[in-house]
């Protein structure tokens, strides 16, 4: 079955940089698509970044400069790389791929952006 399992969130001060990691399984990692979302209480869950099998990159308008999406189909993972932090990034973000017509998610995984 497919599983995606994220990694990376924590605390972080304005201004300061995260990584975050998708580690999926349970189906051909690089022929989809892979994508970060992210929510936040009583917001619905926005994109945040998507990225090809062919590794085409595109970004929500206020990612755009600060977060770069990756993959590493040898390690079945991808990855969110995020810079110049600011408070309203902070939320849950979330792993997502859509196989076979079916939307999966990870558990998500914590960013929280204070000082």
């Amino acid at each position: 079955q497919v599983q995606l399992v994220e990694s990376g969130g924590g605390l972080v001060q304005p201004g300061g940089s995260l990584r975050l990691s998708c580690a999926a399984s349970g189906f051909t990692f690089n022929n989809y698509a892979m994508s970060w979302y992210r929510q936040t209480p009583g917001k619905e869950r926005e994109l945040v970044a998507a990225i090809s099998s062919g590794g085409n990159t595109n970004y929500a308008d206020s990612m755009k400069g600060r977060f770069t999406i990756s993959r590493d189909n040898a390690k079945n993972t991808v990855y969110l790389q995020m810079n110049s932090l600011k408070p309203e990034d902070t939320a849950v973000y979330y792993c997502s791929t859509k196989v076979w017509a079916v939307r999966y998610w990870g558990q998500g995984t914590q960013v929280t952006v204070s000082s």
